[in-house]
């Protein structure tokens, strides 16, 4: 049967080979059938209206290279539309080519379908040429156009095309007709009423855009046209105006909608989920659902996207209940945005539970899920674990895995496996991508290999502001503040505008060099002068900057003055500085603080309790330590760490764990009496 074409090998087409087939409605042709014209004709147009794309392109090359048919204008916009389909540019322009040295005068249609041809095929060049050429245009013509570019990345163009166009007289007929409806679409003197397709394109270009100014323009020109209710410009307005942020726009439009199907809804469903509410994005699924329509992968994506933090992590876990309920865990979009969706909600097990049953389907993106999950969970092991694994599969890293990696070796110090991936960049060509090379200075930068960092970063050759940044909070961790604030002023005299990561390398600097009324003065104007609004983390910034000059009391009355909540961190700084200065007043509020975040905090309980043992208040310290005792709070031992041979060694205080203890305490102990003999004295 011809259905069988699909699975088979691609072989050389022969006469014999046609008259083996026999397509639906056609007799079985034989060889010396293929004198005519017309038959041929009709054998490619059935291959196209059966789907057969392949086989009716390899029927065409055949005739092409071995007889003297003309093809029919039908035949030719029948093969157009199969590459178009299959997004073949190659056989696209051999179509296209044949149809030029034939010498035929292709109708509009014809010229259309090329259009769109060169639109679906990322050709964009190619199109406005083809387009530019046209003596006759219609309304098809410039959505072909407008769409090509509205969905390759070329927003501003399709918007600028939109406007050409309404200059050219097409929205004129819409206010002079008595009757839009009986005008839209149809042709009078030349002129044409925009479509649906047309305001779905200019809209989806607003949407990339971000230029919700540019929408509401279009959105009143849609609603005098009369496409307020209809489905596909709704659909695209109702998705422009959320990613956008007017939600509440949004549902206004979906309203308007007059029979709302399955696209309109996952248009509002995405908005809603866009701003992670999961409440009200259920309660949309649960009006669809009572409406009789089923979801698609799309609908549960989206609802996945909604649950983003640990309170959404009940309704994330329903919303899976439901997809294994209607078999959507097949689906690898679907099953990624659940790994997504876990993380976010701070359960890792779950999204390793998922990830091992789709193992044997994971795409690059369940990969990088998974990846940024452990990495976002503080787990770089599992990210190296995991990424050896990748590896010896069959798919290939991308900028996104390796920068997961890196950020894994940034976050153990591990610089031998950072080399180890740079060398692999280097080979595969991935580092030839910026986001790769930034990756890679920040990750020799956190493990402390400065030269390294600042000779890559020499080697780009036009850094950008996260290059600068990387480099900058480099220098500034390690304590080099100088060399942190010049690199500052050279990025500034290169005309980079600063973002939030940048800044907080230059207040670092500022803290380690000692500039208070540099770092103070920065943190004042920052917003006026860079549009960047003080973080808790500049706040925990300048709270050490202040903390560190011994001005308690200002990093105090810095922390009551935040705009939004201090966090843990914040207070942690402070409580830490009271701890070198000893004060025990501001010590003790800090750490009252810290314990309404988190009641059983050990490290805020430890710290004071060093507070008032280095005060000589040991009855504060008794009272502490029964407090600790009483409620179960124990001191969370600290830990160092050391790469030897692509093995990392973890120590704890007074480990007894490891396998080679007995070695390491040996040399500890040889150690000693080397520093004794020496004459150091430990402090006490």
């Amino acid at each position: 049967m011809i259905r069988n074409l699909r699975y088979s090998p691609r072989i050389a087409l022969s006469y014999n080979d046609f008259a083996a087939v026999k397509p639906t409605g056609l007799p079985s042709l034989r060889t010396e059938q293929f004198t005519n014209e017309h038959l041929t004709n009709d054998y490619i147009q059935s291959l196209c209206k059966q789907r057969l794309y392949r086989e009716a392109l390899d029927a065409f090359d055949f005739i092409r290279k071995n007889t003297a048919f003309n093809i029919e204008l039908s035949t030719y916009a029948r093969l157009i539309c199969a590459c178009s389909a299959l997004r073949s540019l190659e056989h696209g322009r051999k179509v296209h080519n044949h149809i030029l040295t034939s010498n035929c005068q292709p109708d509009i249609i014809l010229q259309n379908h090329i259009l769109n041809l060169y639109g679906k095929c990322g050709s964009l060049k190619e199109a406005r040429k083809f387009f530019d050429g046209m003596v006759q245009r219609n309304l098809v013509s410039w959505t072909s156009v407008i769409a090509g570019y509205s969905q390759n990345g070329k927003e501003v163009d399709a918007i600028l095309l939109y406007l050409e166009m309404l200059q050219s007289g097409f929205s004129q007929l819409g206010y002079e007709c008595e009757s839009l409806h009986y005008f839209r679409g149809m042709v009078c003197q030349g002129t044409y009423v925009p479509n649906e397709y047309l305001f779905g394109s200019a809209f989806r270009s607003c949407s990339s855009l971000l230029k919700p100014e540019y929408g509401r323009q279009i959105h009143s020109l849609c609603l005098k046209f009369g496409f307020g209710g209809n489905n596909f410009a709704g659909c695209s307005l109702c998705d422009m105006y959320a990613r956008c942020g007017f939600l509440g726009s949004a549902r206004i439009v979906f309203r308007q909608i007059e029979r709302p199907d399955l696209a309109s809804w996952n248009a509002i469903i995405a908005g809603i989920a866009s701003g992670s509410d999961a409440n009200e994005a259920l309660s949309q699924f649960a009006r669809m659902r009572h409406l009789g329509l089923i979801p698609d992968d799309i609908t549960f994506r989206s609802l996945l996207c909604s649950c983003t933090n640990p309170l959404s992590l009940y309704h994330g876990m329903q919303v899976h209940s439901y997809i294994i309920k209607l078999g959507f865990d097949f689906y690898v979009s679907v099953c990624n945005a659940l790994l997504t969706m876990y993380a976010k909600c701070s359960n890792l097990h779950n999204a390793f539970s998922v990830f091992e049953e789709m193992r044997n389907t994971a795409d690059s993106v369940s990969w990088n899920a998974v990846l940024t999950s452990c990495l976002l969970h503080k787990q770089p092991g599992e990210v190296l674990r995991l990424s050896k694994l990748m590896l010896g599969s069959e798919i290939k890293p991308d900028h996104i895995t390796i920068n997961n990696i890196l950020g894994a070796c940034a976050e153990i110090a591990s610089l031998e496996m950072g080399n180890q991936i740079h060398c692999y960049t280097m080979k595969s060509g991935l580092i030839l991508q910026a986001p790769v090379v930034n990756g890679l200075i920040d990750m020799y930068a956190k493990c402390g290999s400065l030269v390294s960092a600042q000779k890559l970063f020499d080697s780009v050759v036009n850094p950008d502001v996260v290059s600068w940044s990387s480099l900058i909070v480099g220098y500034a961790l390690f304590g080099y503040g100088e060399a942190a604030l010049n690199l500052f002023g050279m990025m500034r005299s290169s005309g980079f505008k600063p973002n939030e990561v940048t800044l907080l390398g230059v207040l670092t600097a500022c803290s380690h060099v000692g500039l208070v009324e540099d770092g103070w003065r920065l943190y004042k104007t920052m917003e006026a002068e860079y549009g960047i609004v003080p973080t808790r983390e500049h706040c925990s910034c300048m709270v050490d900057l202040l903390a560190r000059a011994g001005l308690l009391y200002e990093a105090e009355s810095l922390i009551n003055e935040m705009a939004c909540d201090p966090d843990i961190v914040v207070w942690k700084t402070l409580l830490a500085a009271c701890k070198t200065r000893g004060n025990v007043d501001i010590g003790k509020r800090a750490a009252e603080n810290i314990l309404k975040i988190d009641p059983t905090n050990s490290s805020a309980l430890v710290l004071l309790c060093n507070i008032h043992a280095s005060s000589g208040n040991w009855a504060d310290v008794s009272r502490l330590r029964s407090l600790m005792k009483e409620k179960g709070v124990k001191k969370v031992p600290g830990q160092s760490w050391i790469e030897v041979k692509d093995r990392i060694h973890v120590f704890f205080a007074e480990d007894s764990l490891h396998p080679q203890r007995e070695n390491i305490y040996n040399m500890l102990d040889d150690l000693w009496l080397q520093m004794q003999d020496d004459g150091y004295v430990p402090s006490q």
